[in-house]
Order: C-alpha cells, then sequence, then structure tokens
C-alpha cells in the first residue's frame, strides 16, 4: 500500500508540482527545480496532474538501480501507475498491451518481433541511405532561399524518411500520423483529444497491415502481419506495435537533430570539432555526449514499484509511482565533471538518453546511424552555419513528451 501524505499543509507547500520547466536562460539544462531537489536527495516526492505524489527520480545510479528491478513496472493498469495525462489515463482500458506497457516474459516477447530491423548489422546496411537522404535534404537547404528551417528542411524529414521505409509506411502520410502522434502526447491533451488521435493511429495501421497480408513486402509492418497470420497477437495489438515504432522513430530523432544542431551552434569550438575530424570514434562520442546533454525525452519515464523497495534511504512502497527522469539524471553531479558543459571528447557512453534496462529503445541503434550521419554531414558542407535569429527568440518545445524546437532559422 503507498504510503499516503496526511499533512495538507506539508503536502501543498512542499511538494513540488510536476512537470518543472527549463529555464529560458539555459534552455539545454534540467529544469533548474529538478537540478536543486537532485542535490538534496534523488528521490523526492512530486505531485502531478490528477493530485497523485509519485516519486521523482533524477539521480543517475538510482535511474539505472530502479529502471532494470523487477519489481518496479511500466504496467501503466497497476493501481498508482503515474500517468502522463487525463488523455493517457483515460484510455488504459481500451488501450492494448504492447512492448511499451508490459513485462518480463510478455514485453520479451514483443520486443523479439521488432528487433530484426534494428540490429547493428542492419542499420549498418542503411547507412548509405541515411547518408543519401541526408545529402539531398542539405542539397535543397543551399539551393533554397535564406533563412532556411532546419526543422523542416533536415531534421524532420530524415527520419521520418527512414522510419517510414523501415515499416513500410507511405511517406506521403506522414503528416497525417505527425499530427496524431503530436496529439497523443501533448502535456494538456484530454480525454476526447487522446481518444481521437489514438483511434486514427489504430485505424491507419490496422488498414496497412491487412493490406502487408495481402501484399507482404520486405518492411517492419509486413513482419507483424505476419504475426497476426501466425496468431501470435492480434489486429490491435499489430497496430499498437507499428504506432509505437512510428512515433518513437521520427519524433524523438527530429528533436535530437534539431536541438543539437542548435547546441553546436551555442557552442563553436565544439562545433569545429566534429566538423574537423575524420574519425568515426570521435564523432560517435560526440552524438554520445548530444543525447546526455540534452535528454529530449522529457517529463520522465513512468512506473509503479510492485513491492516494497528500498534505495537512497527512501522507502518505495507497492503501488508508489516513479518518475525516472534523464535530463537530471544525465547532468548528475556525482556522475559528470561540469555535466552543465558540452564535450564532445568526453567519455560519455553511460549517458541514459535511449532509457536503461530490460525497456531501453529499440531502435537506439538505427538513431546512432541517423545523427552521426546527419550532424557530422551538416557541419562538413555547411560549415559557416549559424543561427539567423537570436537565440532568445527560438521557441523550444516545453508542452511535448520529446523536448526540442519549433522551427530553427539558419543561414550560412
Amino acid at each position: 500500500m503507498s504510503e499516503a501524505l496526511t499533512d495538507e499543509t506539508t503536502a501543498t507547500t512542499e511538494v513540488p508540482e510536476y512537470p518543472m520547466l527549463r529555464s529560458s536562460g539555459c534552455p539545454f539544462a534540467p529544469p533548474p527545480e529538478a537540478t536543486r531537489l537532485g542535490r538534496d536527495k534523488p528521490l523526492n516526492r512530486v505531485r502531478i496532474w490528477d493530485g497523485s505524489t509519485p516519486w521523482l527520480v533524477t539521480g543517475l545510479a538510482e535511474f539505472k538501480a530502479l529502471m532494470s528491478d523487477p519489481r518496479v513496472s511500466v504496467d501503466d493498469h497497476v493501481a498508482g501507475f503515474p500517468h502522463w495525462n487525463e488523455g493517457m489515463a483515460a484510455m488504459v482500458e481500451t488501450r492494448p498491451k504492447s512492448l511499451f506497457t508490459t513485462d518480463g516474459e510478455e514485453h520479451s516477447r514483443y520486443r523479439r518481433m521488432l528487433t530484426k530491423p534494428f540490429t547493428f548489422k542492419r542499420v549498418a546496411a542503411l547507412r548509405p541511405a541515411i547518408q543519401q537522404i541526408t545529402d539531398d535534404h542539405i542539397d535543397k537547404l543551399l539551393a533554397g532561399p535564406q533563412p532556411a528551417d532546419l526543422v523542416a528542411g533536415l531534421a524532420l524529414p530524415v527520419p521520418t524518411l527512414m522510419i517510414s521505409e523501415m515499416l513500410g509506411v507511405p511517406y506521403e502520410d506522414h503528416e497525417f500520423f505527425q499530427q496524431q502522434a503530436v496529439t497523443s502526447v501533448d502535456r494538456f491533451a484530454t480525454k476526447e483529444q487522446a481518444e481521437k488521435s489514438r483511434m486514427g493511429l489504430a485505424r491507419y495501421l490496422i488498414d496497412l497491415v491487412k493490406k502487408k497480408l495481402d501484399e507482404p513486402a520486405e518492411d517492419l509492418v509486413s513482419d507483424i502481419a505476419e504475426r497476426v497470420r501466425a496468431g501470435e497477437i492480434d489486429m490491435k495489438e499489430a497496430s499498437q506495435l507499428g504506432t509505437g515504432v512510428l512515433i518513437a522513430g521520427h519524433e524523438t530523432s527530429s528533436n535530437m537533430i534539431s536541438l543539437g544542431a542548435l547546441a553546436l551552434l551555442q557552442n563553436p569550438d565544439q562545433f569545429a570539432l566534429l566538423r574537423d575530424t575524420d574519425d568515426p570514434k570521435v564523432v560517435a562520442n560526440a552524438v554520445e555526449e548530444l543525447m546526455r546533454y540534452l535528454s529530449v525525452i522529457q517529463n520522465g519515464q513512468r512506473r509503479v514499484a510492485l513491492a516494497d523497495i528500498e534505495i537512497a534511504g527512501e522507502t518505495v512502497y507497492a503501488g508508489d509511482g516513479l518518475i525516472l527522469d534523464l535530463a537530471p539524471a544525465n547532468w548528475d553531479e556525482k556522475a559528470w565533471e561540469q555535466p552543465d558543459k558540452l564535450d564532445l571528447t568526453r567519455p560519455a557512453a553511460q549517458h541514459v538518453g535511449f532509457g536503461f534496462g530490460p525497456h531501453q529503445c529499440v531502435g537506439q541503434q538505427l538513431a546512432r546511424a541517423e545523427l552521426q550521419i546527419v550532424f557530422q554531414t551538416l557541419v562538413r558542407r555547411i560549415p559557416t552555419l549559424r543561427l539567423a535569429v537570436p537565440f532568445d527568440q527560438v521557441e523550444f518545445k516545453h508542452d511535448r513528451l520529446a523536448y526540442g524546437i519549433y522551427e530553427l532559422p539558419v543561414a550560412w
């Protein structure tokens, strides 16, 4: 049973509201309040939209320990789970199970259905295609007017084209699924809005799975359709798997590209370091450091405790919600020297930008390949790239699940 906060005055005055806004003065940093809490202790109670008070986890060591603990569940049907918004809470009983809401062997079964296209070998074979798509879009930027929007011109289309190709989703439908995806992860999405976007995506994926049953191809939706044909999953589960990959496959990478480009522009010495290197290991590590520094998955990965857990001097009781926040964990001063400094030479592979444990990002190898190719190609081909508006006019996505930039006007 979760330990209740009984003192109403304490609950009102001492438990901070979550999510917390990043500072406009340093928008790459975690929210100042989360950093302050983390300096005192790695687990703190916070209050979310429905009045509940889950634990906020900001310490890197505690993040990793809890994310790999079998007593911690991602099952959003469990009482006490800290739902992202009203819309997500309202859909629990109607949303089919998937990779993202199951634990243990059930989760492993779903994960095995998606791993084939995302292996290191398969992704390595895609690198020439990623390079070609990146070059094509940079060609269009260079041939077009200035200033240009780097989000619309590069950051969004490259990962969207790649995930569409891998899934077998027609690219001409990308505006539809992007809009539905954005609505479903909006911080303030109502029950009605979330349900409408979920149903729209579900219908779209079900229709696509049906088409692939009749006309299979070399793509992930065809693989999922074969699981339906074999009776391993039903049509609703198939649509949920496809929807999850579709959203995650473009939303996170596109925001990393735009936010990472801005971070490099604000750190010209690091921009030059990446521009001038021929070493693929340096490029690979640069992406790991950008992942650590930026942590685009904001407002935490949500979990619930299935049993009492003693950690960092606290008792997390069975039924307690947990919000494991990547950004402050990746800036944990106990784990990183000068975490507020972007240093592309820093050994950064221990970051948790892709999560940690059994549920870490299934598509992380594809994301790494995209980021390595896009960042290095961008700084080499447009070495005079610069921000075309004052920094304080850049509009950040404080209201989304994935942190990023709405538009990034650049010139050269």
